[in-house]
């Protein structure tokens, strides 16, 4: 339940298309909706402007399954994160025969994302840009794509231009100069936001990964120096958190 589906309801209503009563039960659980096991925020999209999404690691199949489709029912777009194969499979078995609105239930791998996606309306103002240093920090940057596209906003991404070969991002500058918002994702020593901090005059949200050798402490030291940049316009998220970096990303996007 977003504005505009709250407010063509209350125009349904008017209209005599729908009765109070009908409305009153498409209201009904709203703020949120007591499954038992878990409380699910119908209300956040009115607060926010996006939907709750489901973070899927450490839930049992049945449970992001039943939460996943309760939010299906209520309308637009649905992410679950941090999930398994074996998660999309309860899911997509728990939607059934549900219709779907022309929307399409996926599982992106690479992202370890399970997403159903109705509402293809761009909300954000600007393209996203996602920036991973090496190959091994794909996987985070993906999240960060797949959030930032179903939260409306364009995105372009750039993968393996981290600074051990500087040149391959500078030849890439006009698709930077171009976005209005930059995530990038780094392990090991984690020094590329800064640099792309200090070529840009946007916001760069710095996600360190817990790539690296020992020393690399399991992203803490990428932690360390992105929390530790000299470039003014680089703010940081949690260890592998591309999907945190995304939201916030959209949000400035708007």
């Amino acid at each position: 339940m977003n504005k505009d589906a709250l407010r063509q309801l209350f125009n349904q209503v008017r209209s005599g298309k729908v009765s109070p009563d009908d409305a009153v039960a498409r209201l009904q659980h709203l703020p949120f909706e007591d499954l038992g096991f878990a409380n699910v925020d119908h209300h956040r999209a009115l607060r926010h402007g996006m939907p709750e999404v489901i973070f899927g690691q450490g839930k049992s199949p049945e449970h992001l399954a039943k939460i996943f489709s309760r939010l299906a029912e209520h309308g637009g777009n649905v992410l679950a994160t941090r999930a398994s194969e074996e998660q999309f499979k309860a899911v997509r078995s728990a939607l059934g025969d549900m219709p779907l609105k022309k929307g399409q239930l996926e599982y992106r791998q690479l992202a370890r994302a399970i997403t159903l996606q109705r509402d293809r309306r761009r909300h954000g103002k600007g393209v996203i840009a996602v920036v991973s240093a090496g190959t091994s920090d794909i996987p985070v940057a993906e999240e960060a794509v797949v959030t930032a596209e179903l939260m409306g906003n364009r995105v372009q991404h750039l993968y393996d231009v981290g600074v051990a070969g500087i040149h391959r991002l500078l030849a890439h500058r006009s698709v930077l100069g171009e976005a209005r918002v930059i995530i990038v994702c780094a392990g090991m020593e984690g020094a590329l936001p800064s640099v792309v901090g200090g070529l840009v005059g946007v916001p760069v949200i710095a996600v360190p990964t817990s790539i690296g050798y020992g020393a690399a402490f399991e992203g803490l030291a990428a932690l360390l120096g992105m929390l530790n940049s000299c470039a003014s316009n680089v703010s940081v998220v949690n260890i592998d958190n591309g999907f945190g970096a995304a939201y916030v990303a959209s949000l400035i996007n708007r």
